[in-house]
């Protein structure tokens, strides 16, 4: 590639990086009514970058909730490939605030990090992105391939409004193929190939017994315990070997290829013991726990509670009892259909003596998954492997990303997964930081990756 736009990077790197720093800055927390303006500031600041760069359209669309900011790149030709680049500017709240060793907004490096909320999640990442569009029209007057971008402040509650916003605003984002830089590397300076997410759906049991809570001497043996009945349901959902036992929970599950569980083999991985304190792994029988993560689906309790939670003993039958369960899903699974059959199991071995009710979680997505071998794969992989200086593994991941369903659904388009985080970054945690190495590094994995899309 023209080493001009490499160059560029490198001799414009403090600006840059004050530039972001001043990005970073603004507290876009979008959870919170009280920053609203700061989520305001933030769409403007991006809306000013883009303009700078040269885009030919820039715009801030409002879509009920925050602003989406817009921009597009038509330069390069109608013959050229247009890509759609995904980001989102808001970022989780900072508490405990006690906890951080800087201020959360005052972006600060220390040992080869840059410490900030958002630095990884998601800021840091989006303007990466936009530093290697503004190198490419510095120095050539150009990006090679046709860009359009779509950054939105609501990803961290859920981009509540994103996927109406998109439907009814189909042919604006329409493009060839996505790029998401959203996530994050398996090791540092690993490069990593993210070519699948599971799905994920959920529901909330709730079990409900007498209408005031009971005394235990006086009344146990007469009544239903509900948190017990709780507990029942709970056990029969999965048993000793990690099988999710709720029929028809594995009906349509994707089986997992020779040529993945070779893939998923050869990556080095988290040792799962030492990162968590946990005594032991398990997984499902018959796969690894890096499998079983990575591409099997999972059905997990996220909380129970009711009855008495204080200091000591209150001796107690609890008028109710609940519990919140997720879970992750793989390709070929539908997560309504999941949601039906978890009630059904529920419905079907509820103990007599309560009453049990089940709420299904509106936020659900279906998994994701390109295959490994797709030539804009493969490109990504290289230009990471130049950039590095390491062979590139591929992974799929556990987490879930809602916008690439949307994307998915709607244009039916390949998505690029390029993330240059680290298992290090503390995401969503005080303390949340980016490695300069990824920064200097990412952004020359994208120059290379743009580079590839001349002349097509």
């Amino acid at each position: 590639m023209s080493s001009s736009v490499l160059r560029y990077l490198t001799e414009n790197r403090e600006r840059l990086l004050n530039k972001l720093n001043e990005f970073l800055a603004i507290p876009s927390v979008s959870t919170d009514s009280s920053h609203k303006k700061d989520i305001v500031s933030a769409a403007q600041f991006l809306h000013a970058y883009l303009q700078d760069i040269g885009f030919d359209k820039v715009e801030i669309l409002e879509t009920g909730g925050h602003p989406l900011v817009f921009a597009e790149y038509n330069q390069a030709g109608k013959d050229a490939p247009t890509v759609l680049f995904y980001g989102h500017y808001d970022v989780q709240p900072v508490d405990p605030i006690d906890e951080w060793k800087s201020a959360p907004f005052q972006p600060d490096i220390r040992n080869g990090r840059l410490y900030a909320r958002g630095a990884s999640d998601d800021k840091g990442q989006v303007f990466m992105h936009l530093a290697v569009f503004e190198a490419f029209m510095k120095t050539e007057g150009k990006i090679p391939l046709n860009v359009k971008v779509c950054i939105e402040g609501e990803e961290e509650i859920g981009s509540e409004h994103l996927n109406a916003f998109l439907e009814n605003n189909k042919g604006l984002f329409a493009a060839d193929f996505a790029v998401i830089s959203d996530s994050g590397m398996i090791g540092n300076n690993q490069p990593t190939i993210l070519y699948g997410l599971k799905g994920f759906t959920g529901i909330e049991i709730t079990v409900n017994g007498p209408d005031h809570d009971l005394h235990s001497g006086m009344y146990g043996g007469a009544i239903r315990n509900p948190l017990m009945a709780l507990a029942h349901i709970l056990a029969s959902m999965k048993d000793k070997d990690e099988l999710v036992t709720v029929e028809g929970f594995y009906d349509d599950v994707e089986p997992l290829a020779a040529e993945e569980r070779k893939l998923i083999e050869a990556v080095e991985g988290e040792d799962y013991v030492a990162s968590t304190g946990a005594p032991e792994t398990v997984s499902e029988a018959g796969y690894t726990a890096k499998e079983h993560t990575m591409a099997r689906p999972t059905l997990e309790i996220n909380g129970m509670y009711g009855g008495y939670q204080g200091e000591g003993t209150k001796t107690i039958i609890p008028a109710s009892a609940t519990a919140k369960i997720t879970c992750r899903l793989v390709p070929g699974q539908d997560p309504e259909k999941i949601q039906e059959l978890l009630e059904a199991h529920v419905k079907k071995v509820a103990p007599s003596g309560v009453t049990v009710t089940v709420k299904k979680e509106k936020l659900s997505a279906r998994a994701y998954k390109v295959e490994p071998n797709h030539p804009l794969i493969q490109k990504a992989a290289e230009s990471y492997t130049k950039a590095f200086g390491r062979e590139t593994v591929y992974i799929r991941m556990g987490g879930s990303i809602p916008v690439v369903e949307s994307f998915e659904a709607l244009y039916h388009i390949p998505i690029v997964l390029l993330g240059f985080g680290t298992p290090e970054d503390r995401l969503h945690s005080p303390n949340e930081s980016f490695p300069l190495d990824s920064f200097d590094k990412g952004m020359e994995t994208l120059a290379y990756y743009w580079e590839t899309f001349k002349n097509e």
